[in-house]
């Protein structure tokens, strides 16, 4: 009886696993051939490499994403400046410094925050954020590059805080033993020690924080100001892929060639967060069958 159980509980998860395998194929699928379709009237390569989008144009419409991208990455690697630092600060005191109590008050309250509401985070980019970079940097208004990089980099935080302190806990502890026995102090053993040991582990929830920040569209298409030139600097407004999506496919003509572009950044931004998802997990695997 016991193994038929184990049987049905094994098929189960084989057909959950099947199940999120298929709709994510489906998904892909979806994106392909509605995307399809824009490339017999947009050259695949000015679409890629082209610096101007404008879909309105009557005469000469444009469509190249290079604004869109350079913005996405501008926004995403600001990201990860601010959170990267502060997030494995963060995890390394849960791990090694806090007590058991604060640590249990603490880590809830963390992953807490990565259910608040993305229309929330945009409202405070708009009302408390954008007005101190306006202030700070002589601007007319804050909503740019460093609004949102601020804001997605606090939505970011509770992915990399939560997997680094994983990783961290799970470092063997004969490791830390070792340290502290040739005379090493408590801090030098956390940063000389156990940081290097779940570096991969540490690397992987980087990685999956920078896809969370890639795929955000509400903080960004408040905070950033969503102009569709190519920015700059920091203190530009810049546009999102996500941001372009949601304020153009509303209101674009069905079957035209914009909708079907539409899609096409709605594929190219699939294979970018698929391709950061996945380099995540396999640093992840590694570092498990190190030190398993």
């Amino acid at each position: 009886m016991r193994r038929v159980k184990d049987k049905m509980i094994h098929g189960l998860f084989f057909l959950n696993g099947i199940f999120v395998v298929a709709i994510l194929l489906g998904i892909f699928s979806l994106l392909v051939f509605t995307a399809f379709p824009a490339f017999k009237e947009i050259n695949i390569l000015d679409f890629l490499t082209g610096s101007i989008w404008n879909p309105d144009a009557y005469l000469e419409p444009s469509y190249g994403i290079v604004p869109m991208l350079v913005s996405t990455f501008m926004v995403t690697l600001g990201a990860l400046v601010v959170a990267i630092p502060i997030g494995i600060g963060a995890a390394a005191y849960l791990s090694d410094v806090a007590s058991p109590r604060v640590r249990e008050v603490t880590k809830p309250i963390i992953e807490i925050l990565a259910g608040i509401p993305s229309v929330v985070i945009g409202f405070l980019g708009i009302v408390l954020v954008g007005p101190f970079i306006a202030k700070v940097f002589g601007l007319s208004n804050g909503l740019n590059a460093i609004n949102g990089s601020i804001l997605l980099a606090v939505m970011a935080l509770p992915t990399i805080i939560s997997m680094s302190e994983d990783a961290l806990t799970s470092v063997p502890s004969n490791y830390e033993q070792a340290s502290l026995a040739l005379g090493a102090t408590k801090w030098q053993t956390v940063i000389k020690v156990k940081i290097p040991a779940a570096l991969s582990g540490i690397i992987a929830a980087c990685m999956l924080g920078m896809g969370r920040a890639v795929g955000e569209t509400m903080t960004v298409l408040m905070a950033t100001g969503c102009a569709p030139a190519m920015p700059k600097g920091f203190l530009d407004s810049v546009r999102t892929m996500t941001s372009t999506i949601a304020i153009e496919l509303g209101e674009v003509a069905y079957n035209s060639t914009h909708y079907y572009a539409l899609f096409a950044v709605g594929l190219v931004l699939f294979i970018i967060t698929f391709i950061i998802n996945m380099t995540s997990d396999i640093i992840l695997h590694k570092y498990e069958k190190v030190h398993r």
